[in-house]
Formats: C-alpha cells, structure tokens, sequence
C-alpha cells in the first residue's frame, strides 16, 4: 500500500479538462447501469460488467476528456498498485484457509466451539472475540479469513444463520481494527489527513464505542431470540465427522496461535500469513499424517473434505490459491476503473462539487461521510475511498477551524467500516468469499457497518466531539451545536 499517493485535486486538472458535475456522472451512472443490468438482470458475476465499466470509461475519458491512453494506463498502474497489497492478501488467505483446514486447526475450532457454546451466548462471543482478535493483530481481514471462517462453522452446528454469524464477526473485526494502532486503514486515515495517530485513535473511541455498544446489543436480542430447538444429536454428528476426518487436538490451534502472535508482535499481515501457511503444512504432515507433496497440493487445490456430514462438508470445502482467482480478477477490474475515474478527475470533481454544498460543520461531517461512502462504490476499493476525501477535503476543515481529527475519523467512520458492503469493491468481494456469504446477505446484519457512519453523522448534528483549534469551548459554525469533547 502506497501511502505516498496523491489524488489529483480538481484545481490540479486543466481548465478546458475540468469535468462538470454532470460530465462526473456519465461514466458513473455507465458503471451503475452496467453491474445493475449484468449481476440483477442478466444474473451474471461482476467482472464483465465491471469489463464493460472499463471500456466505457476508457473510452470516455479518451475521446470526451482528451486523455491519451499512456495517461489512462498510468491511472490504472497507480490504483493497482494501491490495491496490490489487497491483492496478495487474497491470495494468501486462501491459500491459508486450505492450510488450516487441511491441519485440522479449523475443524479443532468448530469441533471445541461446539461443545462450549450455546446458541444463546454464540452470537455476542462472537462480536466481542472478533473485536479482541482484530484490536491485537490490526486487521479485520486476518480476523474474518482465520477466526470467522471457524465461526461460521460453530455457528451453523448450532443453528445460527451463517448471514447472523458473518454480520457479528464483521461487526467485531472493523471495530477492533479501526481503533487498532497496527491497523493499515487507521494509520492511512491518519498520515493523508496530517493527524497524530493516537489523537485519531482518540477520536475514533467515543463513536466507535456507541456503534459497537448497539450492535452488541442487537446481537445479544438475537441469541436470546435463537433456535433452542437443534436436534439432541446434530451437534454429535458433526462433531462425530469432524473427528472421523480429522486428527482433532489442541496441537492443531499452533498455526493459528503463531499467525496471531507475529501479528500482535508488529509483523506485517503478508509475512504473519505466509507464516500460518508453513505452520498449517507442518502440523498437516506431522499430526494429520499427510504427505509433504499432498499437504502443498490442497494449499494450491484447495479442500474436498467427505466426512459424510453434509453440512460439514459444504463448511470446510475451500479453493485454495486456484480458487482465488475468481475473487483477485473482481478487485483488479475494480481498482482498474477506478484508476480511470481517478486519472479523469471524475473523482476530484465529485469531491469538488461536495465541498461546494457545504455550508455548516454538520453539512461538512455529512458531506464527507457520503462522499466516502460514495468513493466506495465508485472506485471499489477503501484506500481510495479514505485517501481522495482525506486529502482533498481538508481545506475545508481548515475554513471551519477544525482539527484535522475530525476529517481523519470522518473517512475512516464512512470508509473502512462500509467497504464490506460494495459487492465488487475488495472489501466486500473479500468477505463474501472468506465467509462464503454473499455481500446482500451478510448486510443487514452487519450492524456496525451500518451504524457507526450515522454515528458520525449525528456528532456533527450535535456538535459532540467535534474539535476546534482555538478553544474547546468557542461556539460551533451555524448547523452544529458547541459542545465539544475532550480526550
């Protein structure tokens, strides 16, 4: 991840090149149109659509705005390799997903969650152990591909909805990783809006506690609310599978333990990943009793478990790094046409015209919740989303005397938590593919995702936690009310 990007600001582009705002929309609404059309109507997978996306904005931006194609092809070599850390994560992760099924280190989780949970409490254990995990290691993503894929699988045997169990791991995971100093999103947030790390952490608690407070709440009303009616023998039969399959031991949590442990120690995701890689193999050829050459050929292939479970079966079966492919060409056509949007000022002209409806702190709050919200969709991916506001919106700020703090925790209340809903964007695209739950699904349910941007937008109705430069106590802007907080 590039965090030395700079976005071209709508001042930078040439007079005669500067889009209108109903030139920005064009290839906007093509982009809409088109994955509407394709993925509703047509019920095809996103990447043609999103192909056609490319092809409209390419040759939008070629022949209405004048840009030549070395300049579009730059656009797009600069928003992949913004992405490119993302891209190597999913390879990674899915390669991880088969390792430590394969060692029995997921089956173990399942087959001991089981026998530890009950319906009732499974749904708040799950958002409050995911927040835990995600707080240590930084990372929502790590989190969901490793502990909530074992969390899906607790979850079905004991009768959860797999949607429920995806909505609380993510509910969980964004909360621990947005108020996480090891997060990349959080420190990204911070260097493009020229904030101290921790004064944005700082910022971050007050609303980040109220969304997650509600969502714990939710979930809590929905485990009081869940089945009590499994079948006495359901939860022995999986397990009986899992044990007939699999060598299930403590032994097996290894890799997981050291994936965890070189994360919380500072290690960057890919090598802490790559490390549960080895570790997987290792614990498969020494505790499982497979073959070196077999134990490398499911994390290529991935797994095709028979435990004569169905359910069991259906949970554990993964693709493995051939089985990624699928998932890498969605984000690598997204973060291409978002690089076009980019090169073509569509973006910074959106951002510009935002800006200009502005007219109170709370209008300011609200306009960058949803035109972070919006960068989400349109360039599907959530570094540009917190980059191009972060950084073309801070003048702004600056006019009302605001600290940077606001904007930082602004892109980031509206950007990291909402990227898992933009079904082609990457962070949507991830978790689907890791929890192997569709994006619309998964939605409604994901509370946090929901909430914490209404959150920031009700603090600039109220003027809570707003922080201006001169004094705590100077009255707000017209629109938002002079209470402020303190750290």
């Amino acid at each position: 991840m590039g965090l030395d990007f700079t976005p071209k600001s709508y001042d930078e582009i040439p007079a005669d090149k500067q889009p209108s705002l109903g030139e920005a929309l064009v290839p906007i609404a093509a982009m809409l149109l088109f994955l509407s059309v394709g993925m509703i109507y047509l019920e095809m997978d996103p990447q043609m659509p999103l192909l056609w996306g490319i092809a409209f904005a390419g040759l939008f931006g070629r022949y209405y705005f004048g840009y030549d194609w070395d300049q579009l092809y730059d656009g797009i070599g600069r928003s992949i390799l913004m992405g490119l850390q993302a891209i190597l994560i999913l390879f990674v992760i899915y390669m991880l997903i088969a390792s430590w099924i394969d060692s029995g280190t997921i089956p173990s989780l399942m087959y001991y969650g089981l026998e530890f949970l009950s319906p009732q409490i499974f749904l708040p254990f799950t958002i409050i152990i995911s927040a835990v995990v995600a707080f240590a290691i930084g990372s929502s993503w790590t989190t969901a591909g490793t502990l909530g894929v074992a969390m899906i699988g607790i979850g079905a045997g004991l009768g959860i909805p797999e949607p429920m169990t995806a909505g609380a791991v993510l509910s969980g995971a964004y909360t621990g990783d947005k108020n996480s100093p090891l997060s990349d999103t959080t420190n990204l947030a911070a260097a493009v809006t020229n904030t101290d790390l921790m004064d944005h952490i700082r910022a971050m608690r007050p609303g980040t506690a109220i969304a997650f407070a509600i969502s714990l709440l939710l979930f809590v009303l929905l485990g009081l609310n869940a089945s009590g009616t499994i079948p006495a023998d359901r939860i022995a039969e999986i397990q009986g599978g899992l044990s007939s399959s699999y060598a299930i031991s403590p032994i097996t949590f290894l890799p997981l333990v050291l994936t965890f442990a070189l994360a919380f120690y500072g290690l960057p995701a890919l090598p802490s990943l790559g490390a549960g890689i080895f570790a997987g193999v290792g614990i498969t050829t020494v505790v499982q009793g497979k073959g070196f050459a077999a134990a490398w050929s499911v994390v290529h292939y991935g797994t095709e478990p028979e435990t004569g479970v169905d359910l069991t079966d259906e949970l554990l079966a993964s693709g493995g790094l051939e089985g990624s492919i699928w998932v890498v060409t969605i984000v690598v056509a997204a973060l291409a046409l978002g690089g076009i949007l980019q090169e073509t000022g569509v973006l910074a002209a959106i951002a510009y015209h935002i800006g200009r409806a502005i007219s109170s702190v709370f209008g300011l709050t609200f306009g960058t919740a949803v035109g972070t919200v919006a960068m989400n969709f349109f360039s599907a991916e959530q570094y540009m989303a917190i980059v191009v506001p972060g950084m073309t919106l801070q003048n702004l700020y600056d006019e009302y005397d605001l600290e940077s703090r606001n904007l930082s925790r602004a892109v980031e209340a509206a950007g990291t938590t909402t990227s898992a809903f933009v079904p082609w964007g990457s962070g949507g695209v991830f978790m689907a593919s890791a929890l192997d739950v569709p994006v619309l699904q998964y939605a409604p349910y994901y509370f946090f995702g929901i909430l914490s941007p209404f959150v920031l937008i009700g603090m600039g109705l109220t003027g809570w936690g707003i922080f201006y430069k001169d004094s705590p106590e100077r009255d707000a802007p017209v629109g938002a009310a002079s209470t402020t907080a303190e750290d």
